[in-house]
């Protein structure tokens, strides 16, 4: 889990111009602006606008202001900078405190809990907190951006701006931690031919054996594999996509057994393997498309091959636990995944053979 950290910066609730500290100073040391024009070569007009706030205060102003008032170039410098600056992030404190509602739409303490984000009492500061994990400058481009993505994803379907915010913020947790990960330059072919080793670790019950391996797997052809925690309503397994010279799978463990973990790693690898890197996936959430069903066909073939199936089925039709256990055992594979195939045939109930079945938790 990353550690973000937002940096605070003060926001005053008034300005002090340059100007002000200038004519403060001139009047402390008995100047008038006439006879500081006189000094400096500048005009009684740009000395007077510079006092009044409407002109700034120049590089070349502030060498001939510490020539004359003895004060540091830098010093004048300064405080125009921070002026302006000020004056920014007032306008921006303005503008955010009218986008308020723009945080409604997200889950911020199961965020925060999730070590994603601060949490913070004044709303300011929570939606600026946002706005970093997001690395964006506004809720308006976080909308122009994410509704852009999400909506390619769910062409066929009505996704409410609810929907985007919970499923961006999910994805965004991805994306900062995958960049965290050192990687290969993407290699299809090498992970192609990984799957059958990845496979073996299917039989593994240990997810703190099996996770390092599958990492170190992936991450040598040029794939990030990460675990990130659903946010509520979220609906989503699994999603995959490019990022520069590698690729993200982003997995949620929701179902959290091992049968869904595994069907949802090779769904994923489907997408890799055979679909345009130029597009976001996500299994979950309803849609369907043949994409989907495609790599829904190639996870259910790549852990239980159909022959395989096919003669199992045709010796125990009405499996049994030892039956089932001897065929996982024989295909390589873990039994609750085989449960888990059958359940989805409907040649069990739903609710029997679960025991065989590995469940998965978060460890806080």
């Amino acid at each position: 889990m990353n550690n973000i950290q937002t940096a605070n910066k003060y926001v005053p609730d008034y300005l002090v111009t340059p100007g002000e500290v200038l004519e403060d100073y001139l009047g402390y040391a008995g100047i008038t602006q006439a006879a500081l024009a006189d000094r400096t070569g500048l005009s009684k007009k740009t000395i007077n606008e510079i006092v009044k706030a409407k002109s700034a205060i120049t590089a070349e102003t502030a060498l001939k202001f510490e020539r004359t008032l003895g004060r540091p170039a830098h010093f004048w410098s300064n405080l125009e900078r921070q002026y302006q600056e000020d004056k920014v992030r007032l306008a921006d404190k303005a503008q955010l405190e009218k986008d308020m509602q723009w945080l409604d739409m997200f889950p911020i303490n199961t965020m925060a809990k999730y070590g994603w984000i601060e949490k913070h009492k004044e709303k300011v500061l929570q939606l600026d907190a946002l706005l970093r994990f997001f690395a964006i400058a506004s809720p308006q481009r976080w909308e122009i951006i994410w509704d852009r993505e999400l909506q390619a994803v769910f062409r066929k379907k009505e996704s409410s701006l609810k929907d985007t915010a919970i499923i961006s913020a999910w994805l965004r947790e991805g994306e900062i931690e995958a960049q965290q990960q050192g990687c290969e330059p993407f290699d299809k072919q090498k992970f192609r031919n990984s799957l059958a080793e990845i496979r073996s670790l299917t039989a593994i019950e240990e997810s703190k054996v099996f996770v390092p391996k599958l990492e170190l797997i992936c991450a040598s052809a040029g794939i990030a594999v990460v675990f990130v925690r659903a946010l509520p309503k979220l609906g989503i397994y699994g999603a995959t996509r490019r990022l520069n010279d590698k690729y993200i799978m982003q997995l949620s463990l929701y179902g959290k057994s091992n049968d869904q973990l595994w069907f949802t790693f090779f769904h994923e690898a489907c997408h890799i393997i055979k679909h345009s890197h130029r597009e976001l996936y996500i299994e979950g959430h309803g849609q369907e498309d043949e994409k989907e069903n495609e790599a829904d066909a190639f996870a259910q073939d790549m852990l239980i091959p159909p022959k395989e199936l096919s003669d199992f089925l045709a010796s125990a039709y009405k499996p049994t636990i030892p039956q089932i256990k001897r065929f996982a055992t024989r295909i390589g594979i873990a039994p609750g995944i085989v449960v888990g195939r059958l359940q989805h045939d409907k040649i069990i109930p739903m609710s029997w053979g679960n025991d065989l079945k590995e469940r998965y938790k978060w460890v806080e």
